[in-house]
């Protein structure tokens, strides 16, 4: 960095607008240009600084600008609104209320966003710079502490006092399993001397999942710092990000990262005049989701088709071309910085006994309150989905959370109250995951999500072995029958025993997770298992083959809009007088639920 000399413009006032996916798909971009077209019309483009940032966490209010010094917490934003915002709040003063942020009780208030009750009980120690920082801009990451811990590091660490700093910690792997952090970094670091790799792990498959891809686009020096902490700790020069092709602005962003990193030195060779060299490139995935496996990910990275191998050897033995690697994911070496920054006894003093620090997870489903959330180990689902998530939309009913993804399972509502950690989850038939959590209501059928999850997971299957290829083909067609009103009772126990086989005899851990779904819908929803078998009822309504819609004739006006709307003529009846569907000739397709104005007809 000696030489660089970086200019800064005073200015009186910073907006802040999101630029991650979920914003940008809702028009942050043109917000940025809106505002700055609007300042320049204002004569303050001087005085006030607009920076693209990345998530903010509330995703479902995007797009979102917040305002400082004052902190106005502004959603929704549109470029109509822009004008205003200028004219009122940056050239008057005057705080636009109608724009603000309103919390479940109506307020509408500038105060800290640690006030604010979605944030209310979250820590951000992964998403510590997102929404506060411009990813594209590495002085902004360097004025908050960046790369002071990859200094530190360097000139007064040993690489045995860094890998017993990450060990004392307590970080576990945020990427599924939870594998001790400093245990694979131990591994690599004892083998001999010679070409080690450090990869990370940015492909995220999961559905709903969008946690290392916000960290990316929002924080990417975090992830390159830490990497290079890794290298040193285990004696790496070469470190290789593989991540999936769709997310173009995280790939960009990353790329700018890389090369500023490079231009201060910060990557290359002789880092901070220390003789450490350690250099970082893009591996861009096609999507495969069982590329998220370390094994089948370095295969790819290799120029071959993704599929897992064999273990042992263990990739810190032999791994990315038969050498010495380790691989992290995203938010696992997103912590790495603080640590070494704030010392072990600060992490391990944030969470549980035996899960330490935070978790990220993508909040999604029938909630409120869909984005981001960091909160300590050991929060309970309770307080995710109540407090932070502001309940469930349409005062429906709580029924379950789904965790872990594919590889994860069903949390009911009488365990709402489990705290969220590793051996907690694990304990109740769900795993942690890489940090996807849906949220369903009263109207989801439990066999369904297990159905959707297992196809999902089918359609993923690399082939390579015959327990996942066939197993859960298999598995997905008894779920395939049942939902189709064609199931027996005998078919539960078929996917019992299908599913302990899949677990017990498949190559990698995708294949050993997916009847997890399935196992964990049974165990605590059976009876809607049996209803869909025995009474061939979907409780939920939700199963096509199993509905049947009837019309309350008590409610009925007979006003014909239903038979009017009906696309095959299966309702009749007289104007004025209740009306009739035929179920012989009805598709169940809904039509005449939504347009009858006096919810008269109902599905069962």
């Amino acid at each position: 960095m000696e030489g660089k000399v970086v200019t800064m413009n005073l200015v009186r006032s910073h907006v802040l607008i999101c630029g991650g996916t979920g914003c940008t798909s809702s028009g942050s971009e043109t917000l940025i240009a809106e505002f700055d077209a609007q300042l320049k019309k204002a004569g303050i483009e001087d005085e006030v600084s607009v920076v693209k940032t990345g998530c903010f966490g509330l995703c479902a209010l995007g797009p979102i600008v917040i305002v400082y010094p004052e902190g106005a917490f502004y959603c929704r934003i549109k470029p109509a609104d822009v004008e205003e915002l200028v004219r009122e709040h940056l050239l008057k003063g005057r705080i636009v209320n109608r724009l603000l942020y309103e919390e479940a009780t109506g307020e509408r208030e500038v105060k800290p966003l640690s006030e604010v009750q979605f944030y209310k009980k979250q820590l951000r120690i992964a998403l510590r710079n997102c929404g506060v920082i411009d990813p594209e801009r590495i002085d902004e990451y360097i004025a908050f502490d960046g790369y002071k811990a990859l200094g530190k590091a360097l000139t007064e660490m040993s690489p045995e006092q860094v890998i017993e700093t990450i060990k004392k910690s307590g970080l576990r792997g945020r990427g599924g399993a939870g594998f001790p952090t400093a245990l694979k970094w131990e591994f690599a670091a004892k083998q001999p001397k010679g070409v080690k790799y450090v990869c990370c792990n940015a492909d995220e498959g999961d559905p709903g999942a969008f946690m290392d891809r916000s960290v990316l686009e929002g924080d990417p020096h975090a992830v390159i710092e830490a990497m290079a902490i890794a290298a040193y700790a285990i004696g790496s020069e070469q470190g290789y990000i593989y991540i999936r092709a769709e997310y173009p602005i995280a790939v960009k962003r990353l790329r700018i990262a890389i090369e500023q990193a490079k231009e201060y030195g910060l990557l290359g060779n002789d880092i901070f005049g220390t003789g450490f060299n350690f250099d970082l490139d893009l591996r861009l995935g096609a999507g495969a989701f069982v590329c998220g496996e370390e094994t089948a990910l370095m295969t790819s990275i290799e120029g071959h088709r993704g599929e897992p191998r064999p273990r042992p050897p263990f990739p810190a033995v032999k791994g990315l071309w038969a050498v010495p690697t380790i691989l992290n994911n995203v938010e696992t070496y997103a912590n790495v910085p603080r640590i070494i920054l704030n010392g072990a006894e600060w992490f391990a003093d944030i969470g549980t006994e035996k899960s330490k620090g935070t978790k990220v997870f993508a909040l999604g489903g029938k909630i409120n309150n869909t984005g981001l959330v960091e909160v300590p180990m050991g929060t309970t689902l309770r307080e995710i989905v109540e407090e932070i998530g502001g309940g469930i939309p349409n005062g429906k009913k709580f029924k379950a959370a789904q965790t872990g993804g594919p590889s994860g399972g069903c949390i009911p509502m009488e365990l709402i109250d489990t705290p969220i950690d590793y051996d907690s989850l694990l304990s109740i038939g769900a795993m942690m995951g890489s940090g996807g959590l849906i949220v369903m209501d009263e109207d989801s059928c439990m066999v369904d999500i297990a159905k959707f999850f297992l196809e999902f997971t089918v359609d993923e299957s690399c082939g390579k072995c015959a327990p996942c290829r066939i197993g859960t083909k298999r598995m997905y067609e008894l779920l395939e029958k049942i939902t189709s009103g064609k199931g027996e009772v005998s078919d539960i126990e078929n996917l019992r025993t299908l599913a302990g086989s899949i677990k017990a005899t498949a190559l990698c851990g995708l294949g050993q997770t997916a009847p997890n779904p399935v196992l964990s819908t049974l165990r605590y929803f059976e009876d809607e298992y049996m209803a869909h078998v025995a009474e061939k009822r979907c409780p939920a309504g939700v199963c096509k083959d199993l509905l049947q819609y009837t019309i309350d004739k008590d409610k009925c006006k007979g006003c014909s809009i239903c038979a009017k709307n009906c696309p095959v003529g299966a309702i009749s009846g007289e104007v004025k007088k209740p009306y009739v569907i035929d179920p012989a000739v009805c598709i169940k397709c809904g039509v005449c639920e939504g347009k009858c104005p006096f919810k008269a007809i109902a599905r069962k």
